[in-house]
């Protein structure tokens, strides 16, 4: 087997949007050949009894989910299954597709092991990635569906994008993820507000029986994440995601001043936002912590802070797919060592 060490030196010898653009291509095979899922899954999926947990009344048979970004338009849930992932999150999807923003829209930081990325929430728009679902769906594992604004919707008709969006993936998901914090969006942070939330989660909740998160920014106070998750759970959230990518730029040596910065370097910022708000939501809410995790030593700090589950995406590109089923092979090992017979045990201990 090919080791990926091996490989990314030519990988980085691509422009980063090329690499994705090649990762694609070989990922999204098992969709288009309808491999079936069991048939690649012995060395590298991880469904461990002691990993397996039932959220939203489904099957998570490990907590190490794909985070939306990678597969914008749900051409690679089969790939991201056979790599290891217990769940993947296709989107941003918007109403209607848009190209994103103008290239070059994506930058490695090597050495600090980080991603930036302005892409503009370019996707094939809700009509082709529904036509896509109606195709596919159920898989295997859970799939969330994340939805945001398209650039050119006002920001006082952007409720509406979300309710079509909600309409027209209704039944083809297993949760939804409100997007208002990625920072590539003009005005979309501007919709992290007391009024937005209420009315949006009021219609929302109206239309689907799916379970409804928020996704939260990382460049928030801590209080005002606290106060603005909870009031998302009071209207209705069945869950927050914490966090998308930061516009702090001093986290990286040699920053561009566009888009939004992944990886390593949010893993600190990542975490004291998700430590405020599991210590007020933990056990009224599930929780879902991301941003900067490398390691089964920092999912299993989350998932010890109250993360029921955990999701990565920049850190593949730096580790490799093999990490994957790196975190999870660890994360039986923690839980091992401290005495665990299930993950359940673990998740919230550090708030016991």
């Amino acid at each position: 087997m090919i080791k990926y060490e091996s490989i990314k030196p030519l990988l980085f010898k691509f422009q980063p949007e090329t690499a994705h653009h090649i990762a694609e291509t070989v990922l999204r095979m098992p969709n288009i050949c309808q491999i079936p899922f069991n048939s690649f899954l012995e060395s590298h999926f991880i469904a461990d009894d002691m990993l397996t947990q039932e959220i939203f009344g489904k099957k998570f048979y490990n907590p190490v989910g794909l985070g939306a970004g990678f597969d914008k338009n749900a051409t690679m849930i089969r790939g991201m299954q056979i790599l290891g992932f217990g769940f993947t999150e296709i989107g941003t999807v918007t109403p209607k597709p848009q190209p994103g923003n103008p290239k070059p829209r994506m930058f490695r930081h090597i050495q600090e092991e980080s991603i930036q990325n302005a892409m503009g929430f370019n996707n094939d728009g809700a009509y082709k990635v529904v036509k896509r679902l109606k195709e596919r769906y159920p898989f295997s594992t859970p799939i969330g569906i994340n939805i945001g604004k398209n650039k050119i919707t006002p920001e006082r008709e952007a409720i509406n994008d979300y309710t079509h969006l909600i309409k027209a993936f209704d039944g083809l998901g297993d949760y939804f993820v409100i997007n208002i914090s990625s920072p590539n969006t003009p005005g979309l942070r501007d919709l992290q507000n007391e009024e937005f939330i209420t009315k949006l989660f009021a219609e929302a909740k109206a239309l689907t029986n799916m379970p409804i998160l928020l996704k939260i920014a990382p460049d928030m106070s801590p209080e005002d994440a606290v106060a603005l998750t909870t009031l998302a759970v009071k209207k209705g959230a069945d869950g927050i995601i914490a966090t998308n990518t930061t516009i702090d730029y001093s986290l990286v040596k040699n920053p561009k001043d566009i888009g939004g910065i992944s990886g390593a370097v949010l893993k600190e910022k990542s975490f004291k936002i998700f430590e405020a708000i599991a210590k007020e939501l933990y056990g009224k809410t599930t929780l879902i912590s991301v941003g900067g995790i490398d390691s089964a030593e920092e999912a299993y700090k989350r998932i010890k802070a109250g993360a029921s589950l955990v999701q990565i995406l920049s850190g593949i590109v730096f580790h490799g797919p093999d990490m994957i089923m790196n975190v999870n092979k660890g994360l039986v090992e923690l839980l091992k060592a401290d005495g665990y017979t299930n993950i359940t045990e673990a998740i919230g201990a550090d708030r016991k």
